[in-house]
């Protein structure tokens, strides 16, 4: 069995929650992760930077000058790609760096990083988790108490707006539901909090993952 401390507000250990050693994957899924990882992040890209080609750029077709007798070099439209200006050779055009990733790559790069989560104890399970106003002055106090420094994602069961709402003006400082929890988001941050709710909701997630 695999340990996850459980801790109170101020941080002190207050239980442990099981999670069985059958259902955690450390022996393959690090390919997946790598793929989740670039597909996420590529869909990231705005894929709007755009050139004109030399039949796109304004003028008129008339020759700058005669062909012949100046001693200057031939010269055919001024929106050749060689002069200032002018068109650009294959360059980029509006695309999308959107790449597809399976259902079940997903879902094993998923039970890859959290069961490394839950072995390395990178996640604590909180014993509770609540403010009763949507403040973030009560969100900083409460990761004060936990001793929590550097960029921390909360892991909850159910959407909760006072939490939303507090956690927004935090620069590192996150919230996520158990079910819709990233690959990216686990990776990226280091403090990782669950509720307990929450973790039964990654462990049945896991399952799954290991099932398919």
């Amino acid at each position: 069995m695999s340990k996850v401390s459980v801790i109170d507000l101020s941080g002190n250990k207050t239980g442990e929650y099981d999670v069985a050693d059958e259902i955690l994957i450390l022996k393959r899924g690090s390919q997946a992760v790598h793929d989740v990882v670039v597909a996420c992040r590529a869909g990231l890209r705005a894929g709007t930077a755009s050139t004109l080609g030399k039949g796109e750029v304004s003028g008129s077709n008339i020759k700058p000058w005669k062909q012949k007798g100046l001693g200057r070099a031939r010269a055919g439209y001024r929106q050749s790609p060689v002069w200032r200006g002018g068109g650009v050779v294959f360059g980029p055009k509006p695309r999308s760096y959107a790449k597809k990733v399976g259902k079940k790559v997903n879902a094993l790069a998923f039970a890859r990083i959290l069961s490394e989560k839950i072995h390395d104890g990178s996640l604590r399970i909180l014993s509770e988790l609540s403010l009763p106003e949507p403040k973030t002055a009560k969100l900083a106090a409460l990761l004060k108490g936990l001793k929590a420094k550097g960029r921390t994602l909360f892991i909850i069961a159910d959407r909760d707006e006072n939490l939303m709402r507090a956690a927004r003006n935090m620069k590192d400082v996150a919230l996520a539901t158990a079910k819709c929890v990233s690959v990216q988001q686990l990776m990226f941050y280091p403090n990782l909090y669950a509720t307990g709710a929450a973790m039964t909701g990654l462990v049945e997630r896991l399952k799954r993952a290991g099932n398919a």
